[in-house]
């Protein structure tokens, strides 16, 4: 009898151990899908509010929300240029800032016979370093510059290890993106501080949310403009500036070409006219996104799942 007691016992015990067992995982299982609804029911809010109620108001009037002029690097081609002619679009006069004088001049002219709005050319090489940037502040001088686009980047011929990468590229890619946003950011905030508004837009990319082989210069330096802008938004909110970091994925442009798959549109590689349309709509309303509504689908994927499969994925771009 004491041996089938004690056995009764023991059942019992292992039955209230299971008990709780089952209880815990119930909780954490319960916790688990709060959680997800809650970040499914914001991303869908975001995504809504960013790309879809936009198109059911009027524009804003950029020119009286942030000035009369805006400054774009790199916009000779790609997202540059298509967002320069959005801003013109909007009737914001615009200071192109490029290296190809000849392209830049036919860019002007076209805005100009488009929109009816003044445009500025300053032809200017980034990758020479702090020597280029006099001639810009002077082009500046004298104009409201309410909005600055920092979009000038390099990246590789195409994905590649770092070891393999010239001294040459290493440092263009110090020089253009990441010396080019931070020395043009110095020179337009203090007179957007005075004014009390602005805008700043720093192209960043969807290569900064993880570390990414065979793009590691690369992604690192667009994690910091990325980190660059949202600490400035920080700093400068209070002073009526704003400040947005824009992390697009792949966009149908030179930087894509490497790729025969990527460098052609498709329904998660817009068009750079597709993707400026959208971006601008974005301006003054999130700090931080991809500017695309589709990209923003593929950013809170990024952003939720492992790194060991973030990293697969970005190893077989090369491939593509």
């Amino acid at each position: 009898m004491a041996a089938v007691d004690s056995f009764s016992f023991l059942l019992r015990e292992i039955g209230q151990a299971c008990s709780c067992v089952v209880e815990t995982l119930a909780f954490i299982g319960a916790y688990y899908i709060m959680k997800t609804s809650l970040t499914v029911a914001s991303n869908t809010y975001t995504l809504v509010r960013l790309y879809f109620i936009p198109r059911l108001v009027s524009r804003p009037d950029l020119v009286k929300v942030y000035g009369r002029w805006a400054a774009v690097t790199g916009c000779t081609s790609g997202i540059g240029k298509s967002y320069a002619k959005e801003l013109a679009c909007h009737g914001v006069n615009v200071v192109l800032i490029s290296r190809n004088k000849e392209m830049l001049e036919a860019l002007a002219k076209d805005i100009e016979d488009s929109y009816k709005v003044e445009t500025e050319v300053v032809v200017v090489d980034f990758s020479r370093g702090r020597q280029v940037y006099p001639a810009i502040k002077k082009a500046l001088v004298g104009k409201e510059t309410g909005i600055l686009v920092n979009n000038v980047g390099v990246f590789y011929d195409h994905p590649d290890y770092f070891a393999n990468l010239t001294e040459d590229k290493i440092w263009d890619l110090i020089n253009i993106n990441i010396g080019a946003a931070n020395m043009m950011v110095h020179m337009v905030l203090p007179g957007m501080v005075q004014r009390k508004k602005g805008a700043i837009v720093n192209v960043s990319s969807m290569a900064s949310y993880h570390p990414s082989p065979q793009m590691a210069a690369y992604s690192a330096s667009k994690a910091y403009l990325d980190h660059f802008s949202q600490s400035l938004y920080y700093e400068y909110a209070p002073h009526g500036i704003f400040v947005q970091s824009l992390t697009p994925a792949f966009v149908c442009t030179n930087m894509s070409k490497y790729s025969p798959t990527l460098s052609k549109k498709s329904l998660f590689v817009p068009s750079a006219d597709e993707y400026a349309h959208q971006a601008i709509a974005t301006l003054g309303l999130s700090k931080r996104t991809p500017g695309y509504s589709l990209h923003s689908i593929q950013g809170f994927i990024a952003q939720i799942i492992p790194e060991w499969l973030w990293v697969r994925g970005v190893s077989r771009l090369g491939l593509l």
